[in-house]
């Protein structure tokens, strides 16, 4: 699943603080948190209970955490050193290797094949089994936020991200084989948000404006669905995520509402199967809008959402993410407020999701622990709500010594060509035996 970009800074006490960014991994099987103190993972295969496999100390301030799937290893970046990625393999608590870019880290991808490492003018794929760098495309269109999606399926390793910083173009390529696919003129704004289904056959997108959200084939480009999340406002996108049969897709923003949409195509000889009220009257308006202004009919053809969730809470950042828990579909929603939040979903009639468990993600204590922290305002140096993590990140900062860096030659792959265990690219459930894993890269003299 697509992580959260580094996202606005919540204006409140408590938790808000502590809850710097989160993503699921690429199955739904496992929520990661950054925090002011580190990160940490969770499982998220039953209901009723939240079990913290693993809370990483290594560093504070954690921006970015990637797990991939439900290996080991975790791509961490911290606020005190932004340029500056780690690989950790955090059941034996020992860094694999970590990497120093020419400016901030903004956002992280990753497969069983390839990592994917984006800053705001250029973006790096690394082999991730040595980690040796393949290609660095430079000068990329301004992407601020680090917008990017990597497919899962790491057969095909499709990468995208914006062609342009003016209008809604997106960038399809090739990281396998490392080459351009093709260029898809999505919307009519700049991106706001990217996600590939499980099979990286399809490609969702939405613009800053965040009304329509659009579905594409990979790699033909062509468009396939159309939704229309509202009208009456624009909103910020904050995620999108497919079904794991990619059969649905959920969009969750900086409002009230959680959309579902159902993707199906709707065939004629349906309507003239039941040939009800409302099936006449959308022949009425399939007919009236071939004399319609185009933006006019583009906008009777849009499908509603299929499923919703109203939210208890307004104008702060989450990310959502479709699962099958106990056999069941459900909508995960992880938020700022320090909370996951698991929704049934009806996958025949849709309509209003039910919550079933809602799940602290910190302690109480530590909730206080924050709270007393924001009473002392000489302790504290307090940031605006409208500042942004990405624009933390974007700040000019010191570059690490290179003389701290462990594990990489200077033609970017691991010393000596290590590699990181195979049974970490396995592709069912990962068994570890930790007495015969090879050693950590970064640990190895020369």
């Amino acid at each position: 699943m697509e992580s959260q970009e580094p996202q606005d800074v919540p204006d409140g006490p408590g938790v808000y603080r502590a809850f710097i960014c989160a993503s699921f991994n690429q199955d739904t099987t496992s929520l990661s948190v950054g925090t002011k103190t580190g990160y940490r993972l969770f499982s998220v295969t039953a209901v009723d209970k939240l079990d913290c496999i693993h809370e990483g100390v290594e560093c504070p301030d954690v921006y970015i955490v990637e797990r991939l799937f439900s290996s080991s290893l975790v791509v961490v970046v911290s606020l005190s050193m932004p340029r500056r990625m780690n690989v950790y393999h955090f059941k034996k608590g020992t860094e694999i290797c970590n990497y120093s870019y020419s400016n901030n880290i903004l956002s992280v991808r990753l497969n069983r094949q390839r990592l994917v490492v984006c800053l705001e003018e250029s973006i790096y794929i690394h082999n991730i089994k040595d980690m040796k760098l393949l290609k660095t495309l430079l000068n990329t269109p301004t992407n601020p936020t680090g917008l990017c999606a990597l497919s899962v399926n790491h057969s095909n390793s499709y990468l995208a991200y914006p062609g342009s910083a003016t209008i809604g173009e997106i960038t399809v390529y090739d990281a396998n084989n490392l080459s351009t696919l093709t260029l898809i003129q999505a919307h009519d704004s700049p991106l706001a948000a990217l996600t590939f289904n499980a099979s990286g056959t399809k490609l969702a997108s939405a613009s800053e404006k965040g009304t329509v959200i659009r579905v594409f084939s990979v790699p033909e480009g062509q468009r396939l669905f159309e939704f229309r999340r509202g009208m009456k406002r624009y909103v910020s996108i904050s995620s999108l995520s497919f079904s794991a049969d990619g059969q649905f897709l959920c969009a969750s923003s900086n409002t009230e509402t959680v959309h579902i949409f159902k993707l199906e195509q709707h065939s004629p000889s349906q309507d003239e199967e039941s040939p009800t009220w409302s099936a006449y009257v959308g022949k009425m308006f399939t007919a009236a809008s071939t004399y319609l202004p185009s933006q006019v009919s583009d906008m009777m053809h849009q499908d509603r959402a299929f499923a919703t969730v109203r939210l208890n809470m307004f104008g702060l950042k989450n990310i959502c993410a479709l699962a099958t828990i106990q056999k069941l579909p459900r909508l995960l929603v992880a938020s700022s407020d320090g909370f996951l939040y698991i929704y049934n979903v009806d996958p025949q009639d849709g309509g209003e999701c039910v919550l079933v468990q809602k799940h602290r993600l910190f302690d109480s204590s530590e909730d206080q622990v924050e709270e007393k922290e924001e009473e002392n305002p000489e302790d504290v140096s307090p940031q605006p709500a409208s500042q942004s993590y990405a624009a933390t990140v974007a700040l000019p900062s010191t570059p690490p010594s290179s003389t701290t860096l462990m594990g990489y030659s200077e033609d970017g792959g691991a010393q000596k060509g290590e590699v990181i265990p195979e049974h970490e690219f396995a592709e069912g459930p990962v068994c570890l035996d930790d007495e015969n894993e090879f050693p950590p890269v970064g640990n190895q003299s020369n």
